[in-house]
């Protein structure tokens, strides 16, 4: 993994001026054309006990489980107005992130692809993604210190697929996780 990090560049962080979430395409999309937009595809690989919506091909994922890779815990997921935003869908590399180092140089499509990318979307606690915002590696890790090194691995990994950069910070605060936690932690594919 630390020979993919050195693969990405590091700049500064560009201004966010001219960064709207629209850029990246109006909603969840369906990339992998199974019929299913990319929300319930996640919410189908992430959680366990899942049940879908009748007459919907499983795609409208109505209850389930996950366990948190951010926090550790687990947390029962039910559809809901109430209920739906205790487990939201995470850009793992947040598109305001990305907007700021390289994305706004992506053609739209890419970035909607992004947006819509299995490798840098997962479910996670509401709260807590919340909480992460727009924070890269430099400003905001998971407290479940046991899953930073996945989460490290999957922010270069999609830095790297799309051809964005990465602060000095940020690289820094990658490198130093991977070198002391986990210096075998194998690259992301998702």
């Amino acid at each position: 993994m630390l020979a993919q990090l050195e693969t990405i560049p590091v700049k500064g962080r560009a201004p966010q001026t001219g960064y709207d979430r629209d850029l990246f395409g109006s909603g969840w999309q369906d990339p992998d054309a199974n019929g299913c937009d990319a929300r319930n595809d996640i919410l189908g690989r992430d959680l366990t006990e899942t049940i879908a919506k009748p007459g919907t091909h499983g795609c409208v994922i109505t209850s389930g489980v996950l366990q948190d890779p951010f926090t550790g815990e687990k947390i029962d997921f039910v559809r809901g107005q109430d209920t739906s935003t205790l487990v939201q869908i995470d850009h793992v590399v947040a598109l305001s992130d990305a907007w700021q180092k390289g994305a706004q140089l992506l053609e739209p499509e890419e970035r909607a692809e992004f947006a819509n990318d299995p490798l840098n979307l997962l479910a996670v606690d509401g709260p807590t993604n919340a909480a992460k915002g727009d924070g890269d590696a430099a400003t905001w890790l998971p407290p479940n210190h046991g899953y930073r090194c996945n989460y490290v691995a999957r922010q270069s990994a999609v830095k790297a697929k799309y051809d964005l950069w990465m602060t000095q910070a940020e690289h820094d605060a990658i490198r130093r996780i991977v070198s002391t936690q986990c210096p075998a932690q194998k690259v992301a594919t998702e």
